[in-house]
């Protein structure tokens, strides 16, 4: 089993990475393999809507968005990190999560799913405050992919504007080290309920409501 973690800060080694870390470790700890994907410092464009996706099986843009999504498709679950930003995901998370979850629909087969019915969880770093709103904004993403949804102790969150800040934040660590054993547990639940022979969900044909009525 596999958890890829994503480090959408800017800087590679830097708060968001830290808490992350913690979280890795636990997790490997727990006998799960793990990979910390950083989305970089290049320039991340918004989804525009093109619906280029659906037919070449990937996003039209090529960046770290695809690269992700292509080892996404062979990861167990997820836990995606960002800093925040004006009580906000930064903007390249943003861009870079709108890209990801649009375009991994495209990929995704009745055999073999990107996210759907994979856990996942976020990690959120602050100097101060921001972080409850932030880690509303990347649930969502979970909630609309059928994404089982985990939790730790508290809030999913730690607190410095330093690296080192981040590590005295012993309450923040702890939640870190509470997400990485949650995140396996449920993992190698969901691993011990496939090989026991448990159905996946039965899939139902979406429905779009429309709203406006003639």
């Amino acid at each position: 089993m596999k958890v890829l973690l994503v480090n959408g800060g800017p800087h590679e080694k830097g708060c968001t990475y830290t808490a992350l870390s913690e979280v890795a470790k636990t997790l490997e700890k727990e006998g799960i393999e793990t990979e910390i994907f950083w989305i970089g410092i290049k320039p991340i464009s918004g989804c525009i809507g093109c619906g280029k996706c659906k037919e070449i099986k990937k996003c039209i843009f090529e960046d770290c968005v695809n690269e992700f999504v292509k080892k996404a498709q062979e990861a167990d679950g997820f836990i995606f990190g960002t800093p925040v930003h004006y009580a906000a995901a930064s903007g390249a998370m943003t861009s870079f999560m709108d890209r990801c979850f649009y375009s991994a629909g495209s990929v995704s087969t009745k055999e073999k799913e990107v996210f759907r019915y994979k856990p996942a969880a976020t990690v959120i770093s602050a100097r101060r405050a921001g972080t409850t709103a932030t880690y509303d904004q990347l649930n969502k993403y979970f909630g609309i992919t059928e994404m089982p949804i985990i939790s730790t102790r508290y809030w999913n969150m730690v607190h410095g504007s330093k690296p080192e800040d981040v590590l005295k934040d012993e309450e923040g660590m702890q939640a870190m080290r509470i997400l990485g054993r949650n995140m396996a547990y449920y993992s190698k639940c969901i691993e011990a309920g496939k090989k026991a022979g448990v159905k996946m969900p039965e899939r139902e044909t979406t429905i779009f409501t429309n709203f406006i009525k003639n």
